[in-house]
C-alpha cells in the first residue's frame, strides 16, 4: 500500500486517511455526504467508498445510523477502516473489500439509504489517470450496473443518492426511471453563468414513475472565483443540503 496522509475536513472534526498520491477526497465527496437525508437511525450503504471521503463525513453527520462501505481496492478499504477507527466510528461502520455488484447480490432490500460517487469515465474516454487514480476515475462496472446494484440493496421506498458528471445525466435517468420514482436532480456549477459540471441525483426505490424535479443549480463559487458561496462553505463546514 502506498504512503498515506492524515487530513481533516469539517474544520478538523473528521479525519481522513488518504493516499499520498492518487485519488483524494474533494468537494464532490463532501457534497455527497451533505446531500444525504437526516436519518436518525437505520442502515446506510456506500458503494465504492474509497478511503472514506464521503462515508466518514456522512457518519459524522448522521450519528444514529450504521454504515457499510463497499470498496474493491484493498488499500483504499484499509484506509477507510483506519479512518473509521481514528474518528471513533468503528462500532457503527463496516468496510467490506468487494466488488459492488457482486456484494449487493446477497443484500437485497436491506438498506434504508444507499449512496455512491461512481467513477466518472468509461474506459477509453480519457487519457490514463495519474498513479493510483484509475479505480476512482475509470468505470470497472458500467454506470448502469452501479445504479442497479444500489437499487437492489435499497429497501422499498428508500432513497438512493449519487453524484456524477452532468454529461452522464441521461444515462443515470434512463436507469432510475425504470425502478424508482420521486427523482430529483440538483445541478452543481462552479459559477452562476457557467454550465453545471456535476449533478446530485436522488430517487426512491420502487415508487411509481412521476414527474422529475429539476432544481436550480447549486453554485459553489462567487462570480470572480475568489471565494466559495455561503452554501458551498456550509457544505465544507459539515451542514446538509436542503433539497
Amino acid at each position: 500500500m502506498t504512503a498515506s496522509t492524515r487530513d481533516t475536513v469539517y474544520q478538523g472534526r473528521v479525519t481522513l486517511v488518504q493516499p499520498e498520491t492518487g485519488f483524494r477526497a474533494g468537494f464532490d465527496s463532501l457534497a455527497l455526504a451533505a446531500a444525504l437525508p437526516a436519518l436518525e437511525k437505520g442502515e446506510a450503504l456506500e458503494l465504492g467508498c474509497g478511503s472514506g471521503g464521503a462515508l466518514l463525513p456522512a457518519a459524522f453527520r448522521l450519528p444514529g445510523v450504521r454504515f457499510t462501505g463497499v470498496e474493491q481496492d484493498s488499500g483504499a478499504a484499509a484506509r477507510a477502516r483506519e479512518g473509521a477507527a481514528q474518528n471513533a466510528f468503528a462500532e457503527r461502520i463496516v468496510i467490506e473489500t468487494a466488488e459492488a455488484s457482486g456484494w449487493t447480490a446477497a443484500h437485497e432490500n436491506r438498506f434504508d439509504l444507499v449512496f455512491a460517487n461512481p467513477p466518472y469515465f468509461e474506459p477509453g474516454k480519457i487519457s490514463a489517470p495519474g498513479e493510483g487514480k484509475a479505480g476512482a476515475y475509470i468505470e470497472s462496472l458500467p454506470l448502469e450496473g452501479w445504479v442497479k446494484a444500489m437499487l437492489f440493496a435499497a429497501k422499498p421506498r428508500a432513497p438512493v443518492i449519487l453524484i456524477h458528471r452532468a454529461a452522464e445525466l441521461a444515462r443515470l435517468l434512463a436507469q432510475l426511471d425504470r425502478q424508482a420514482g420521486e427523482i430529483t436532480v440538483l445541478p452543481m456549477a462552479s459559477k452562476a453563468d457557467e454550465p453545471a459540471r456535476r449533478v446530485l441525483v436522488r430517487a426512491r426505490k420502487g415508487l411509481k414513475r412521476g414527474p422529475l424535479t429539476l432544481l436550480a443549480p447549486l453554485v459553489t463559487h462567487e462570480p470572480d472565483g475568489s471565494a466559495r458561496t455561503p452554501l458551498a462553505q456550509a457544505i465544507v463546514e459539515g451542514l446538509g443540503i436542503d433539497w
